[in-house]
């Protein structure tokens, strides 16, 4: 039986690659589209290291849940104590506040329905 399998070792494959990128780019594209893809590479590592980068400073600050709460000013309790924010005296729009800007998030306004609870 004839076996027409492609029988062609890993630096061979660059060489095909190579070859078939020059007939469908021709020579006159194909430094420019690798160009575009050392920026894209540059980009995505980039955008890697800085996800990784948050990840990182987010593990660091451990926020410990001991059990369900009942409601949201007993969640921002145990996060601020969690992060060792006294929250004696304060209300709980200040607690949302505080906790937003030490973690490092936006304050997402409140809707019409989130006021009355």
């Amino acid at each position: 039986m004839i076996d027409f399998s492609l029988n062609v070792a890993g630096s061979e494959w660059i060489i095909i690659i190579f070859v078939a990128l020059v007939l469908i780019l021709g020579t006159n594209k194909l430094p420019e589209a690798a160009k575009k893809l050392g920026r894209a590479s540059a980009e995505y590592r980039k955008a890697r290291d800085e996800v990784q980068n948050q990840m990182k400073d987010f593990s660091t600050q451990n926020v410990q849940v001991s059990g369900p709460v009942q409601n949201e000013r007993e969640k921002l309790e145990m996060i601020a104590k969690s992060l060792g924010i006294n929250f004696a005296g304060k209300t709980t729009d200040e607690l949302r506040e505080i906790i937003s800007t030490r973690i490092g998030k936006p304050i997402e306004p409140k809707s019409e329905s989130e006021k009355t609870e």
